[in-house]
């Protein structure tokens, strides 16, 4: 087999419907979109229009709100703060703030602060002071004789 011998299998590939292209075209005159109206002219586009009848998005019911100032935050798990002290990216000797989670690589940007969640394996002692924690957190690093510091109240409920 040679490249100049290589062509797709029969069906794989379609030509495209030339319209306008004459009658004995079968697409001719018109192009298949009717006489005059609306539809017929070039730039029109009725998304979401049935006819007059109300359309579906505004039939189905609209539930839940989405809160405008609501705060969003760089969610930490233990699991995965025990795997970079283990490694030596964070030092534990010294208090572990959100800029040394950051220097670490650990978190990307604190957005509006760093929340600490109990998911995963945490054995370590360690002093932590973040801006939220959720209670089961709190609880597993003062099991392992650390402590997790909140600074903002609100952030932690």
């Amino acid at each position: 087999m040679k490249l100049n011998e290589l062509r797709d299998i029969d069906g794989a590939t379609k030509k495209r419907t030339r319209v306008g292209r004459g009658p004995g075209s079968g697409k001719g005159k018109m192009g298949g979109r009717g006489i005059k109206g609306q539809k017929s002219r070039s730039g029109v586009a009725i998304k979401g229009f049935e006819g007059g009848q109300m359309p579906i998005y505004q039939r189905l019911p609209k539930r839940g709100f989405n809160k405008p100032n609501r705060k969003s935050f760089a969610v930490v798990n233990l699991g995965t703060l025990a795997k970079f002290i283990e490694a030596g990216k964070i030092d534990t000797a010294a208090p572990v703030t959100e800029d040394v989670l950051i220097e670490s690589g650990l978190v990307r940007r604190k957005l509006d602060g760093v929340r600490i969640l109990a998911k995963g394996d945490f054995s370590t002692k360690v002093n932590l002071e973040v801006t939220g924690a959720s209670k089961s957190a709190i609880e597993a690093v003062e099991k392992a004789g650390g402590t997790l510091t909140v600074t903002s109240a609100k952030a932690a409920e």
